[in-house]
């Protein structure tokens, strides 16, 4: 018996306690996050929307968000942060489904979901060029920044611990990987 792909209508029939994405026609449903994902996603978003979407100690200039609702050709992904230079998303507040491709987007990888971020999200964001992705593992307190390069995205480091960086492509502001982690 041949299964027929998923639909917008089954992702958006799937109960509040989960995350549904639709890829390559087939749904996909993951628990919400635990305490160590939640916080290392929350207080990311909340060390980089200050300086770039804010301008407060840094550039300004970006829309970031939490969650959004991406709808990139034929899937539909929710990130876990993602963001845009503001002049190509400059009615934000008015939408609900987003289809301008992110300029980066963030993964906060839990056990449940890695396998799915690492290699069905990942070539579809590389697909629709998204220019950066970070990988965060709050378990192994690890940050993966990568640059698409051509049709597939270049490792350009990888930062552990409770350590001060700079990650491109916000760059120009450090950020407190323990304060993401929730160490701080």
């Amino acid at each position: 018996m041949e299964r027929k792909p998923a639909t917008y209508a089954d992702l958006v029939a799937l109960p509040d306690n989960v995350v549904g994405e639709l890829i390559g026609g087939v749904l996909h449903a993951s628990p919400r996050p635990a305490g160590a994902h939640a916080i290392a996603a929350i207080h990311l978003g909340g060390s980089l929307v200050w300086p770039f979407a804010g301008g407060k100690g840094g550039p300004g200039g970006w829309v970031i968000m939490g969650e959004p609702e991406l709808h990139l050709s034929e899937d539909v992904l929710v990130p876990d942060l993602a963001g845009w230079h503001r002049e190509r998303l400059p009615n934000a507040r008015e939408m609900v489904a987003f289809t301008v491709v992110p300029d980066w987007v963030c993964e906060v990888l839990s056990p449940s979901t890695k396998a799915l971020d690492r290699k069905e999200k990942l070539p579809i964001y590389a697909r629709e060029g998204v220019r950066h992705v970070w990988l965060v593992d709050p378990r192994a307190r690890v940050l993966e920044v990568f640059r698409l390069e051509g049709a597939d995205y270049s490792l350009l480091a990888t930062h552990s611990g409770e350590v001060h960086v700079r990650a491109e492509p916000f760059d120009a502001v450090e950020l407190d990987l323990a304060f993401v982690w929730g160490e701080t």
